[in-house]
């Protein structure tokens, strides 16, 4: 893994290296740089049935979360390719039940059910240059946590100064409501599977090595996750 500096302190704020992690309100995508497509709909009338009850289905589980910290609206399902939606799909794999598998070639992470089935989550993953492939842990768990640039990032993009001290929690914070850190060996590597509010970023290498998912989906996959959980990150 390549890594650009920067750690967690104790209070659960993460200054992470990344250039950051997600495609967000954060100046939409100043802080990003790659391919970000605009997905838009995706043929809908050949990708629902004809009484539309996928993208009903997708309605549901892609609406408001009113009772969050910061009250969470919903996605803009147009914006996500239907194939991106969250579903149970065959996954066959020698992997323990829980794990994590980010398939950064595809825009999928999977959490294995065991039985020969996952729960696939659409994501955005990291851009060129920034992917990376192995088998990490999540070492720590965070809801609404704090981003703070490290010096690296803000040398590179001198708008990031004024989050020098701490850009607390929230809908425009690129960590978004909930995120897992990644540890190797005992050491935070900087990477980060996250919460997004942009659909658009759903589908596109954007980040620099983060793994984002639609907000409603990183609860769901967060309240499913131990800490320990082992994560694989396959090669693009």
């Amino acid at each position: 893994m390549t890594m650009d500096g920067g750690h967690a302190d104790a209070g659960g704020s993460d200054e992470t290296g990344l250039l950051g992690c997600r495609s967000q309100r954060l100046g939409r995508r100043s802080f990003l740089v790659g391919s970000a497509a605009t997905l838009g709909a995706f043929g809908l009338g050949g990708c629902v049935t004809s009484d539309g009850t996928m993208l009903a289905d997708a309605a549901k589980v892609y609406g408001p979360m009113p009772d969050e910290k910061f009250p969470i609206p919903a996605v803009d399902i147009s914006k996500v390719n239907p194939k991106y939606y969250r579903r149970t799909v065959q996954y066959e794999t020698k992997e323990a039940a829980g794990t994590i598998i980010v398939d950064p070639r595809n825009y999928y992470v999977y959490r294995v059910e065991g039985d020969g089935s996952a729960t696939r989550y659409g994501a955005n993953v990291g851009r060129d240059g920034f992917l990376w492939s192995g088998d990490a842990y999540v070492g720590r768990k965070s809801e609404w946590a704090t981003w703070t640039p490290p010096k690296e990032m803000i040398r590179r993009q001198p708008e990031a100064a004024q989050y020098a001290r701490g850009m607390p929690g929230g809908l425009d914070n690129p960590l978004g409501a909930r995120t897992l850190h990644l540890y190797q060996g005992g050491a935070y590597t900087l990477y980060t599977i996250y919460a997004s509010s942009d659909p658009e970023s759903i589908g596109s290498g954007i980040t620099s090595g983060c793994v984002g998912l639609l907000s409603q989906d990183m609860i769901h996959l967060y309240a499913r996750t131990p800490v320990k959980t082992k994560v694989v990150v396959l090669p693009a």
